[in-house]
């Protein structure tokens, strides 16, 4: 039974504290649709989507005015395209068909973003997987709502070095197709390792062969709600502060649960997880940054950072499993650069830099989220920065990601607008050393002794 003041106390985190759904996205199997024949599978999967997800926007409109709960985005993640195509793709401009076909269905229904224009290479590629992942710059550049992810990577299988290497080629290649737009391709790109199949939040949501024909999974963010709280316990012991935290992840938790479940019903599809992330946004008030800084740091990236955001993610997650039986996909705290202001204040300063975010993903939900770095950074670079974060993802039983966009005609010390929940990033100086040799190894970096279990 829900209390008043229950019901009191979430109007005010909706109202004031920037409390809301960040997503619900249908997750759709496309393996019905295989066919030999690319127009015949265009066709197939058009029809799929539209038939399935026809329904998704206006129930997300009708419960968010029904509940006073803001949904902000709805959204379709899709069986990796790699598998679904590969009878019929016999070449990249194959792919890229089919992720023009993927954006028109988007279109129709009225979804912002569907994912899953994916590989998973993280023991090796297939021809299908190699098609792809060449496709993808093109495919990009002549989309709008298409988002895409490579996993390169797991804790069982080691990392595919051949594939690391390859997406530093392809990310450049990117963000030279959407150099006239500030290279914002590489926005709906993301490399992972240990991704899930589950993870209802863009660019690296995808539906696994693993889920039903369809699924909603419901993403919640509160960056702003936590902040307020941990402001009452200003300079209280850790442990008034651990569960201050995590009794407001509970509550921002039980709101996701209901629009999941009324969504659930309302559409006739499974309910599959609940993803709560402390996403940011550039609103203010609304940044991962500013928890840190509440918690006692004077800025993001001071000694004790790494430690607070471990703190913040572990109280999180125990929130959120309490609330709900179904607590999946990332569930944690994001710290993308562009997405919020106080990590962006924090770059400008000189306070933060790419080698102290990299300290931060080991303990975070994510990994290297929307950096900005200079167009002329070598490919090889961008390689070694997602094998980096692939073995941090990959020692330490978790997911990790690149989503670096390496900007056409910017230099560190400029900025970039993209606008939007994206916001603006700063041009981020990388390490000049080359790690070119390295990455031009062939073959895989074996999985750690810990990852043999059987």
């Amino acid at each position: 039974m829900i209390s008043r003041n229950e019901v009191i106390e979430t109007n005010k985190m909706i109202e004031h504290e920037n409390l809301d759904v960040r997503t619900i996205t249908m997750g759709i199997s496309l393996l019905n649709c295989v066919h030999s024949d690319i127009d015949v599978l265009c066709d197939n999967i058009y029809k799929r989507i539209t038939e399935r997800a026809k329904d998704l926007v206006k129930t997300g409109e009708e419960i968010a005015r029904d509940f006073g709960v803001p949904i902000v985005n709805k959204r379709i993640s899709v069986t990796p395209i790699a598998l679904v195509g590969g009878n019929a793709c016999k070449s990249p401009a194959d792919f890229v068909k089919i992720a023009e076909t993927l954006d028109k269905a988007a279109e129709e229904v009225g979804v912002n973003f569907l994912g899953g224009y994916s590989a998973l290479v993280s023991k090796g590629m297939t021809e299908a997987d190699k098609n792809l992942i060449l496709s993808i710059p093109e495919a990009l550049a002549n989309t709008k709502r298409i988002c895409a992810s490579v996993n390169v990577g797991s804790t069982k299988t080691g990392i595919d070095m051949d594939a690391v290497r390859l997406m530093g080629r392809v990310i450049k290649k990117t963000a030279e197709y959407t150099a006239d737009e500030d290279s914002i391709g590489c926005a709906k790109l993301v490399v992972l390792c240990n991704a899930p199949d589950d993870n209802p939040f863009m660019a690296g949501a995808f539906h696994g062969v693993t889920e039903a024909d369809e699924i909603i999974n419901v993403g919640v963010s509160g960056p702003g709600v936590v902040k307020t709280a941990i402001e009452k316990v200003r300079g209280q012991n850790f442990e008034v502060l651990c569960e201050t935290i995590k009794k407001t992840a509970f509550k921002i938790t039980r709101v996701g649960q209901l629009v999941a479940q009324e969504a659930s019903k309302r559409l006739g599809v499974p309910f599959g997880i609940i993803d709560l992330s402390l996403a940011p946004t550039p609103a203010v008030g609304d940044s991962v940054a500013e928890i840190l800084e509440e918690i006692g740091l004077e800025c993001v990236g001071a000694p004790g950072t790494t430690a607070a955001l471990a703190m913040l993610n572990d109280q999180v997650k125990k929130g959120g499993v309490m609330a709900s039986s179904y607590v999946g996909g990332l569930s944690g705290a994001f710290i993308p650069v562009s997405e919020d202001q106080g990590m962006i204040d924090a770059v400008n300063a000189g306070n933060l830099c790419i080698e102290k975010l990299e300290a931060m993903t080991c303990v975070c939900s994510v990994g290297l989220d929307m950096i900005a770095v200079a167009g002329d950074t070598p490919a090889s670079t961008i390689s070694g920065v997602i094998a980096d974060e692939a073995a941090i993802g990959m020692v330490n039983q978790k997911t990790t990601a690149v989503r670096i966009i390496p900007v056409c005609g910017k230099k560190v010390g400029e900025s970039v607008e993209f606008g939007g929940l994206l916001g603006s990033a700063p041009i981020m100086p990388v390490n000049k050393c080359s790690c070119e040799k390295f990455v031009s190894r062939e073959g895989r970096i074996p999985a750690p002794i810990h990852s043999f279990k059987n």
